[in-house]
């Protein structure tokens, strides 16, 4: 760890120093051909020297979001207003200085690695690096205008600062700034957006989607964030217009918006003349299906439904729609078919690129107002290295082992909006029908073995009669064959016998082959083809079929006859002879059989993904009733105070907590635990979970406190970016709801400290130069 009196580190960046200069640029020219959608933050690694001494020079990077990439030049001023950051020492100049710099931003839609150079003093140096590590001149402003978009749209769709950011790895070291910080830089992106937009399935898109298209793309999806967030979402119509009168698809984000803005009669049109011009487009079909259960015509949006499917059927959001259409609908059986039935895809983490170990870490972080003396200058103040959670008390992030190992966590993509779907089901009809529903539709473990105990004690039965109707056939007589006819006959006789016995061995490995080949209905003709796995609607026919037995002596044939009936009529007979022979039978040591009734009919294989998560959803409830037992016995112990369990749960053990009960859908529980996890040590998660909870509710006093705590935090570690973000984000929720005005007056009544004021106060703005909804009363 560096100190923080170090002259060679910057002031306010944060910095990973190298053990050999120029490491990380080369590990990242290894890892360009791993990229696949947008590419990992911008790289930008410096090099400094200190003249004065015989130590050598020293490489340092950092990763940076938001920067202007429309040129070289604009990445050329990023690298020399780090200059400035070289701070002074005890008053005096410093002796270390910047002597070259590196910015490295990539660009998408090319694949290539747009690279400045600026060498201090000296001029400004601009290329490209293919995924091969060769070097490109760049000579064309495409190119600019592709690496601008790209870098917006990261930084857009950038959701480090989330609570469960970065697939709950955030970012060390990461600098972010606002990317489209005026109107004029707003109006600029677009513009390139605009020229890109029919390149943008080339840049991937969600991971629950499988083929990205016009409609469903990083850059679709980024600019419709981007406008939701701050409540705008009336100027992404605007720019969707342009992009559907070329092309019918683009109605469906234009419809959404539409509709997103309260706008039915338009979105109706829209979708009306979009499909007239492409009718089996499914990501129309499911805008109409959001509209319609919005107006609760349930029955027109399965029909929609179904036919998504039928246009998409390999797409996953086609079928998770038709999951929440039966669910609304209350049909729950066919809702878990239909779940059976999603395409699940696996997870494709984000971009990004190993980097050698550091051989030093600089994570600047202001002290603590509250630790500051009164005549103390948090300007004067050395800054410290690290982070806020470094100050929590170690054993408050201790974790029980169990928690650790909570399966949910590993769920990504599909599975974690399947599991949402699931938990949802269970919220409605609770844990025991579901599982009532699940042995409706879904062939159990226990029907299963019953089944396997039947064939097999048929396949027995089978071999007992065909051994005696051998030993009780006389044998024939010798008959000498006379010239080649008698030949003849044998070998047909020989053929005969191979092909019986054949056809014999053949049902025998049919029976016991597996449930693909078998069925438990005794009305079923042994000589009827069994269905197979590709007719789902029939799997429950071809779960169960015993073997049939060779033809007896009197010319009947047992294998039409059920396991009931042969055990009965062999039982009968065995009962005539010992009654002719006047001998008694010894007793069955296995006892009379039982008769076992149950059919596959209707029943379906549960996928395995599926039968996993009935596990993890069992596991999460299981955790989420024991806690709930333990609370309640303490809290009705005599004397017992509210929170008595923060001396028996660590602050870390109540946050999973926190994130479990929201996940099972009881909110209240889960703002409670979070507030339990923050009485014990500070997290930001908690401290997002906490705001996002109160904006939603509309509370004014609980989001203001939250975004108080929070914009403290992050100017310690010298965050400066107001949107998008949380903060911003649903800060603007209250804004939409209640009005500017009364939001920033119950910001003056709470009395915060002038540097918090000040901080708050650059969303107000943000939101009135933007022209958010509800800035203007």
């Amino acid at each position: 760890m560096v100190v923080a009196a170090d002259p060679s580190v910057l002031r306010g960046v944060p910095e990973f120093f190298e053990n050999e200069v120029a490491e990380c640029l080369a590990a990242r020219t290894e890892a360009l051909a791993t990229f696949r959608e947008l590419g990992p933050p911008d790289l930008c690694h410096i090099i400094k020297t200190n003249p004065k001494t015989q130590v050598k020079d020293i490489g340092s990077y950092h990763y940076v979001l938001g920067t202007d990439a429309s040129s070289s030049a604009t990445l050329a001023a990023y690298l020399n207003s780090l200059t400035y950051s070289m701070g002074s020492v005890g008053g005096k100049p410093n002796p270390w200085k910047i002597r070259s710099g590196t910015y490295c931003c990539y660009n998408a839609f090319s694949r290539v690695d747009i690279r400045v150079e600026v060498r201090i003093p000296g001029g400004v140096d601009a290329y490209a690096v293919d995924i091969r590590g060769d070097r490109h001149p760049i000579e064309n402003t495409a190119t600019w205008q592709e690496s601008h978009v790209s870098a917006v749209l990261r930084s857009i769709l950038d959701d480090n600062e989330e609570p469960d950011g970065n697939d709950g790895e955030p970012l060390l070291g990461l600098r972010k700034f606002d990317p489209l910080p005026t109107l004029a830089a707003e109006k600029k992106f677009l513009e390139a957006a605009q020229g890109e937009f029919w390149k943008g399935w080339q840049l991937g898109t969600e991971p629950e989607v499988q083929n990205a298209t016009f409609c469903s793309n990083h850059l679709t999806n980024g600019i419709i964030k981007y406008f939701a967030d701050a409540g705008r979402i009336g100027e992404a119509a605007k720019f969707f217009q342009t992009m559907y009168e070329k092309d019918a698809e683009v109605g469906a984000v234009l419809a959404r918006v539409h509709l997103d803005t309260d706008e039915e009669i338009k979105a109706v049109e829209v979708l009306y003349n979009a499909l007239k011009r492409n009718p089996s487009s499914h990501g129309l079909l499911l805008v109409q299906i959001d509209f319609l259960k919005k107006k609760k015509k349930l029955d027109m949006a399965l029909k929609l439904a179904k036919l998504a499917v039928t246009y998409a059927p390999t797409e996953f959001t086609t079928w998770h729609k038709l999951t929440e259409v039966y669910i609304e609908m209350g049909d729950f059986e066919s809702a878990l078919l239909s779940l059976n039935a999603c395409p699940m895809f696996a997870y494709c983490e984000r971009d990004s690129h190993r980097m050698p170990a550091p051989a030093r870490t600089h994570l600047p972080l202001k002290p603590d107002p509250a630790t500051l003396k009164p005549n103390d200058d948090p300007k004067t103040v050395p800054v410290s290295n690290g982070t806020v959670n470094d100050e929590n008390d170690p054993r408050e992030d201790e974790v029980h082992p169990e928690l650790k190992r909570l399966a949910y966590l590993s769920l990504r993509g599909t599975f974690s909006k399947a599991y949402s779907l699931l938990v949802r089901i269970a919220s409605k009809v609770g844990w025991d029908e579901l599982l009532r529903h699940r042995s409706n539709v879904f062939v159990m473990e226990e029907e299963y073995r019953i089944h396997r105990a039947i064939v097999e004690e048929g396949d027995k039965t089978a071999d007992l009669a065909k051994k005696a109707e051998l030993n009780s056939s006389p044998a024939p007589l010798p008959i000498t064959p006379t010239s080649g006819e008698g030949d003849d006959e044998s070998d047909e006789a020989k053929e005969n016998d191979g092909d019986k016995d054949a056809k014999d061995e053949g049902g025998i490995e049919l029976a016991s082959a597996g449930m693909e080949a078998i069925s438990l209905e005794d009305d079923v003709d042994a000589s009827a083809p069994s269905p197979t796995l590709a007719k789902p609607e029939k799997a429950s026919d071809s779960v169960a079929k015993p073997a049939t037995s060779p033809t007896s002596p009197t010319g009947e044939k047992k294998g039409k006859l059920s396991i009931d009936e042969l055990m009965r009529k062999a039982g009968a007979e065995t009962g005539v002879d010992a009654a002719e022979n006047g001998s008694a039978q010894a007793p069955n040591p296995r006892g009379p059989r039982r008769s076992v009734s149950f059919s596959f009919k209707n029943k379906r294989l549960c996928d395995k993904w599926l039968d996993n998560q009935f596990m993890i959803l069992y596991q999460d409830i299981r955790l989420y009733s024991l806690l709930k037992q333990e609370i309640a016995a303490y809290k009705n112990q005599p004397g017992a105070g509210a929170n008595v369990l923060t001396y028996r749960k660590t602050g870390a053990e109540w946050e999973v907590y926190g994130e479990l009960a929201e996940r099972l859908e009881h909110p209240d529980d889960a703002k409670e635990a979070y507030r339990l996890c923050l009485s014990q040590k500070f997290s930001i998660k908690s401290w997002l979970k906490l705001l996002e909870m109160s904006a939603n509710e509309g509370d004014i006093g609980e989001t203001l406190k939250a975004v108080a705590k929070l914009v403290a935090i992050l100017d310690r570690s010298f965050v400066e970016t107001t949107y998008p973000g949380p903060i911003a984000r649903n800060l603007f929720k209250l804004i939409r709801r209640h009005g500017l005005a009364k939001v920033q007056n119950a910001l003056i009544s709470m009395n915060l400290p002038q540097h918090e004021y000040r901080l708050i106060t650059r969303y107000f703005e943000y939101a009135e130069l933007f022209s958010v909804v509800g800035s203007k009363w």
